[in-house]
């Protein structure tokens, strides 16, 4: 990393390490003065004040607020995940299909939910439901905005999961398909049996990562009358007249759980990586690709 790094920067000298420990340590101050001036502004507005923390943190909020809002972010967003997750597989072996007219449909398909920003798909899927669904009986209008949340984010991450799905398999070496096709296997289970397992291993970083994601964007939701974990935040902060506290609240819960799924990721990449990584028995069955013959 270092012989790298030399070759792509120049080693700061000594009077360009001075100059950037200097401008650091002034941007340090400059943000500490803000900082401390925010607070000394809110401690006159008085929201500071150790009731406003109570009223945050109480169990009433917990039990009428953090809690429901809580429980319709993670519903929302692990039925997001995996239909988000099913969308992207089959889009994404479509991309890889052998007939060009197949891929091409999948291609635009795919490229259109990515171009299109999530928030404006899940308010035009929001007016599709309450203004053309609804008036049907198929679903209530008060669910209009749960359902186009979970479509919106499904949509949307499901497009990103299927271009992650198609460059994973072709960034993996060709000796992969050559290997299966040497033990009898044809493209299809090339690509079902080999490929798009090597695939998903290798990315899966990434996966969890667009999982943080879809965590994240269903507080957009709020925008369309969604009652997640941001907005049950901020009616119990209108209430009180502690936005600032039940905020910080519920920031803390999304970080707290996306460090979560963050730590799941990395040990379930860990466990893969040691799990595919060492000597395997030679397959019996001839649809199963050799350890041996797959590495070359």
């Amino acid at each position: 990393m270092k012989a790298q790094a030399s070759v792509l920067f120049d080693a700061p000298g000594p009077r360009a390490r001075r100059n950037i420990l200097i401008s650091n340590a002034i941007a340090l101050a400059v943000v500490l003065v803000v900082v401390i001036l925010v607070l000394m502004q809110l401690d006159r507005q008085g929201q500071l004040a150790p009731t406003q923390w109570t009223n945050a943190l109480n169990a009433n909020a917990w039990t009428n607020y953090y809690l429901p809002g809580l429980q319709f972010t993670l519903q929302s967003s692990g039925i997001a995940v995996v239909t988000a997750l099913i969308f992207g597989l089959i889009f994404g072996f479509l991309r890889l299909a052998p007939f060009a007219i197949i891929r091409g449909i999948s291609g635009v398909i795919v490229e259109f939910f990515r171009a299109v920003p999530v928030l404006v798909m899940m308010f035009f899927l929001y007016f599709f439901f309450s203004r053309v669904v609804a008036p049907t009986g198929f679903i209530a209008s008060a669910d209009a905005a749960y359902y186009g949340v979970i479509v919106g984010l499904t949509l949307y991450n499901g497009a990103v999961i299927a271009e992650l799905v198609r460059s994973g398999v072709r960034s993996l070496p060709k000796g992969q398909r050559e290997a299966a096709a040497a033990v009898g296997m044809t493209n299809n289970q090339s690509l079902r049996l080999v490929e798009v397992p090597q695939a998903l291993t290798a990315m899966l970083p990434s996966l969890l990562s667009q999982f943080v994601v879809i965590l994240k964007d269903s507080a957009l939701g709020y925008l369309i009358g969604f009652y997640e974990l941001l907005q049950y935040s901020r009616q119990l902060g209108s209430g009180y007249s502690n936005i600032l506290q039940t905020l910080v609240v519920a920031a803390l819960i999304f970080i707290v759980i996306n460090f979560i799924l963050t730590w799941l990721a990395t040990k379930l990449a860990g466990t893969l990586s040691s799990r595919t990584g060492g000597e395997t028995a030679p397959a019996t069955s001839t649809t199963m690709v050799p350890t041996t013959a797959v590495a070359k």
